[in-house]
């Protein structure tokens, strides 16, 4: 009796949640095709702010830039992210260590205002002293790769830690070259760490608005910054049309990727399966 009440109640709890935090997407989603501007009352299904959407050259423009954003600070973080995981977890002792892993680590627990505040600082610095980089796009892209950097590093060092650092021994006893076993037998094992560290990177760029605010110049605006433009100065149903997409289209690159790891992790239970059984085949008598 009391295993089934807590299993009621864990249910109860789990759709709970769930509600509080996918129900106020569905209101948006449903109000995107509302046929008015009205917010508190469906009055009929319609298309009209999915065509406003567009039209609106400051949403399509900042899609774009948001895009292109994003996918360079993706792969820059996940680059970056895979050298300070790999450096931190397979060099012990080296001279600061501790001061590199507290830098990594810093944006983790950092505020974005103050991360935000202090690039801007650095950029003006650096633009009066050197004359470059001009606010803009550039100069967000480095301030979200430092974010996604210090998150994407995580992902890739739980990998990298889990791995049988025998593989990579065995390579060299076979006379490869470190850079050898990183490039050929490292990376392919960590790929899926990357490919999530790069998602993670690129979905926190996507979305930040705070550090691009003081990193972006005159006429530069993600589309996170129009969307809150836009909602400061009261409702705007584009910008529900403008969330709902957003929302598909996350959606269908995290099903897409689940099974993309799905199906290479039976490939590998496969491949493993066949290994066992070969070996075993060897080593009974004929």
């Amino acid at each position: 009796m009391k295993n089934l009440l807590n299993r009621h109640v864990s249910r109860a709890w789990m759709a709970a949640t769930f509600l509080f935090l996918y129900l106020p997407l569905f209101f948006m989603v449903v109000f995107s095709f509302n046929s008015t501007r009205q917010d508190a009352e469906f009055t009929g299904f319609s298309l009209r702010w999915y065509e406003a959407l567009t039209q609106d050259s400051k949403i399509v423009e900042g899609f774009w830039l948001s895009l292109k954003v994003a996918t360079a600070a993706g792969i820059c973080s996940a680059v970056l992210a895979t050298f300070a995981a790999f450096v931190l977890v397979r060099y012990r002792r080296f001279a600061g260590r501790t001061l590199f892993s507290g830098m990594v680590n810093a944006p983790l627990v950092m505020p974005e205002v103050v991360i935000g505040l202090s690039l801007l600082l650095l950029m003006v610095g650096v633009q009066n002293a050197f004359g470059w980089p001009q606010r803009g796009m550039l100069t967000i892209v480095l301030g979200h790769t430092l974010l996604g950097m210090a998150y994407g590093m995580v992902v890739v060092q739980s990998r990298l830690l889990e791995m049988d650092r025998a593989i990579e021994e065995a390579a060299m006893d076979l006379g490869a070259r470190p850079y050898q076993v990183f490039f050929l037998i490292t990376m392919p094992n960590i790929l899926q760490a990357i490919l999530a560290a790069y998602l993670l990177a690129f979905t926190l760029s996507f979305d930040d608005v705070v550090i691009a605010e003081f990193l972006s110049g005159p006429g530069v605006n993600t589309l996170p910054q129009v969307i809150f433009g836009y909602a400061r100065r009261g409702i705007n149903p584009t910008i529900y049309a403008a969330a709902t997409l957003l929302i598909v289209s996350v959606t269908a690159v995290v099903i897409a990727y689940s099974i993309w790891v799905a199906r290479q992790t039976r490939k590998r239970e496969r491949e493993i399966a066949a290994a066992t059984r070969a070996e075993v085949a060897a080593l009974l008598p004929k």
